[in-house]
């Protein structure tokens, strides 16, 4: 009988899922995901920056399930565009909008601009609350929060099939203009660098501090 504590992944995503599980890896307790527990409903990501929707899923998700939970919001800010995307990166294309979607849309928003104008940054914000560690109005707290910032360009056009998102137009800092993009790079490359490797690393010392 498996009697450790279960710490809820806050996500419908398949690809944050798998990215979550394999960094965190908690010693004493047990990571499920929304899917796992029947949970479908999600909340209205109104907040104004990634740390203001991490929050408001965490407290979402640990409310419906009564559990620890974890909660990501992320996204790409390109300075040619004031830092959007931004928290709608995911929606930056219209609501349903695929990948490919949102990728064709922010290269059409920088056609024309040199390597040199294309900074942008992915950025990943991680959440935890504690539904018993709630405050004295029956409010809950959060137990845990980290960021993790990956800095780079946007390349002119879409090359490599691995990572998801905006991984395909994404080349990291250290390579040069017209160099691999993120979505050229396996796994275990994307993974030393990435936003969510750096929340995640973060937030994963937090948890054993807590006994997880």
């Amino acid at each position: 009988m498996n009697d450790r504590p279960r710490i809820v992944i806050a996500t419908h995503s398949k690809h944050k899922l798998a990215e979550l599980a394999e960094l965190l890896r908690p010693e004493h307790a047990e990571l499920v995901t929304l899917d796992a527990l029947g949970i479908s409903a999600d909340p209205i990501e109104d907040g104004a920056t990634f740390e203001a929707n991490a929050r408001l899923k965490a407290r979402f998700f640990a409310r419906l399930s009564g559990l620890p939970t974890i909660a990501d919001d992320s996204g790409i800010e390109v300075a040619a565009l004031d830092g959007g995307p931004g928290v709608r990166t995911r929606r930056y294309a219209g609501e349903q909008a695929t990948d490919s979607q949102n990728n064709a849309k922010l290269l059409a928003a920088l056609a024309g601009l040199p390597a040199a104008e294309r900074g942008a940054r992915y950025v990943c914000v991680l959440t935890l609350v504690i539904p018993d560690r709630g405050g004295p109005r029956g409010g809950l707290p959060i137990a845990a929060q980290s960021r993790g910032t990956l800095r780079g360009r946007i390349a002119g056009e879409p090359r490599g099939q691995a990572g998801f998102g905006y991984d395909p137009i994404f080349e990291p800092l250290g390579e040069p203009p017209g160099g691999r993009t993120l979505g050229q790079q396996t796994a275990a490359e994307k993974s030393a660098i990435s936003h969510r490797s750096q929340a995640a690393h973060r937030l994963a010392l937090r948890l054993r501090g807590l006994g997880y």
